[in-house]
């Protein structure tokens, strides 16, 4: 039962499905007391932002892309690695403003996805059974006892680097790295490689162009230099996992009602953690950041609705955020439902579909990966369901990487099981490569001028 007065510690009194055991309290008190004093991460007038962008995107006027790493980890906080996640991220939103005739807010996983949520919180090699990986706020992927040590410092540590890309995003977003006029200079290094496709790469060059010279054209008429266009901006979303991060982070703020995780502009509730008696939905239901849920095809319309309750009472535009998550099999049977209970209820919802976590599959090597044809195809199948039911899919959530890695199947890239060895990175789940989100951005901005918006 949830206490009857929220604070930012009130989910300590309820179960916690991903509940990490660290072996010194002591420890871990003392780096949650230095957290609680560093200074935020994020603002609150900059989350109210991303939160009435998320209101215009529940009403179709937005359209929401969201990605990046799986898990972030502390080594990849270097400048090349940040900034091929902000270039892959600009040229699939020009694909998609350009295909949906309407602005693209894009969100990234990055400055605080360090905690992975595992099915077992043990795992076993050669008789050898340790701590899972938790993702690099907890402990370390090596499989040794030093490794796996939960340790309480890597919240200091995850918050550091996590400061340090937030620094660095924003930094080359004040220097016109993210100017549309010149799009062109986003290229990836191996942007012209034979390896992408010369139709994407001759579609996406003509697409610059014209953006370039629309804008000049407006200028020349008097628009100023056409503000909104020319300076484009990137939010941080994570998943809320480790409430001892997030929770030494939240606060009041002045001017402003409530309490606000400032930690991250946009956290989400994953599928494993969205139980209503459970410390994940206690903690989330006092902050006033928009939230995302993560709920697959065992989600009822019960759930659905006791969700909404709880973690928006006041039904507040922009506050509230399913990420549906069903795989290409089910959306079709598992989404209409959803939706329907959802309008009858009144509720404001951003919708936005996660096509990745439902297709996972193992090859017969035992490596995870995901097929290029079943993550397009779910999300083609929520736009037709959201056609179907009058209601509005307002964006698309990838885990994906600007490198030129090896861990999902097809596409253009052609990359087939035998190839998934040649540069498999990803520490927990596969992502698609550039080439691959380039064309998946691409295909989403097709079926995006075919929709009822």
């Amino acid at each position: 039962m949830a206490p009857a007065v929220w604070t930012p510690d009130s989910w300590r009194s309820l179960p916690n499905a991903q509940e990490v055991a660290y072996s010194d309290e002591n420890e871990l008190e003392t780096c949650v007391s230095r957290l609680r004093e560093l200074p935020p991460l994020v603002t609150s007038w900059e989350i109210e932002r991303i939160k009435s962008y998320f209101a215009q995107a529940q009403e179709g006027r937005r359209f929401v892309l969201q990605g990046g790493d799986c898990a972030e980890t502390l080594s990849d906080c270097r400048s090349e690695v940040i900034a091929a996640k902000l270039k892959i991220l600009l040229q699939m939103s020009l694909v998609l403003v350009h295909g949906g005739h309407r602005p693209v807010v894009r969100v990234g996983r990055f400055a605080g996805q360090y905690a992975k949520p595992r099915s077992k919180p043990t795992e076993t090699r050669d008789g050898q059974e340790l701590p899972s990986y938790f993702g690099d706020l907890v402990n370390q992927p090596a499989f040794s006892e030093a490794a796996r040590k939960v340790d309480p410092k890597l919240l200091l540590r995850g918050y550091e680097h996590a400061a340090l890309t937030l620094n660095f995003v924003r930094s080359l977003g004040a220097g016109g790295f993210a100017d549309v006029h010149h799009p062109e200079y986003w290229e990836m290094a191996f942007f012209r490689k034979a390896s992408l496709p010369e139709h994407l790469r001759d579609e996406y060059e003509q697409l610059t162009r014209r953006l370039s010279e629309a804008l000049r054209f407006m200028e020349a008429l008097g628009e100023g230099d056409v503000e909104e266009l020319t300076r484009v901006e990137f939010f941080t979303s994570h998943e809320g996992l480790n409430l001892h991060y997030e929770s030494a982070q939240t606060r009041a703020v002045p001017r402003r009602r409530g309490y606000y995780d400032l930690t991250v502009h946009f956290p989400w509730i994953g599928e494993r953690t969205r139980q209503l008696n459970g410390a994940h939905v206690e903690f989330f239901r006092g902050i006033s950041n928009p939230i995302g849920v993560k709920v697959g095809p065992s989600t009822t319309s019960d759930d659905l609705l006791r969700l909404a309750e709880v973690l928006d009472p006041e039904n507040e535009p922009g506050k509230l955020v399913i990420i549906t998550r069903m795989g290409a099999s089910r959306a079709a049977e598992r989404l209409p439902e959803l939706i329907r209970t959802a309008k009858r209820a009144g509720r404001r919802i951003l919708w936005i579909c996660d096509p990745m976590h439902g297709n996972t599959l193992s090859t017969k090597a035992g490596i995870k990966t995901r097929n290029f044809d079943d993550i397009l195809r779910e999300v083609e199948v929520t736009f037709d369901v959201h056609d179907a039911e009058r209601s509005y899919l307002g964006g698309v959530h990838f885990e994906l990487t600007g490198e030129d890695v090896t861990e999902c199947t097809g596409g253009a890239a052609g990359i087939t099981e035998d190839d998934l060895d040649k540069n498999y990175a990803s520490l927990c789940d596969p992502r698609l490569n550039y080439r691959q989100a380039l064309e998946m951005s691409f295909r989403i901005a097709q079926r995006m001028k075919q929709s009822r918006v």
